[in-house]
């Protein structure tokens, strides 16, 4: 049984610091493409930032790109991406996907889907 598991969201002033974490297990993680996604209220999901196997190629929105950092532990079966700098329109939930598509990080590439960390930057 596929498990991703997602944590280190929380409350944070804006201009602060989070790094999330996402661990995973039930496949073989070396495998896998990964990526973080977020929605926040009202709006759609949208890739935020992907990485391909071997954890050596990025993909990175606009919006964050300079500010987020993506990464990944194959040994540890972990995914982490570091937020910096954070912005009120940061503020959604964010989710961890283990799947394919890294280069796009378009979400219908992804198959294996955590039940998400909130992240709330405040003004």
């Amino acid at each position: 049984q596929v498990q991703v598991v997602e944590s280190g969201g929380g409350l944070v002033q804006a201009g602060g610091s989070l790094r999330l974490s996402c661990t995973v297990s039930g496949l073989p993680f070396e495998d896998y493409a990964m990526g973080w996604f977020r929605q926040a209220p009202g709006k759609e999901r949208e890739g935020v930032s992907c990485i391909s196997r071997g954890g050596v190629s990025t993909y990175y929105s606009e919006s964050v790109k300079g500010r987020f950092t993506i990464s990944k532990d194959n040994y540890k079966n972990t995914l982490y991406l570091q937020l910096n700098s954070l912005k009120p329109e940061d503020t959604a939930m964010y989710y961890c996907a283990a799947g394919a598509g890294w280069a796009t990080c378009r979400s219908s590439t992804f198959g294996m889907w955590g039940q998400g960390t909130p992240v709330n930057v405040s003004s």
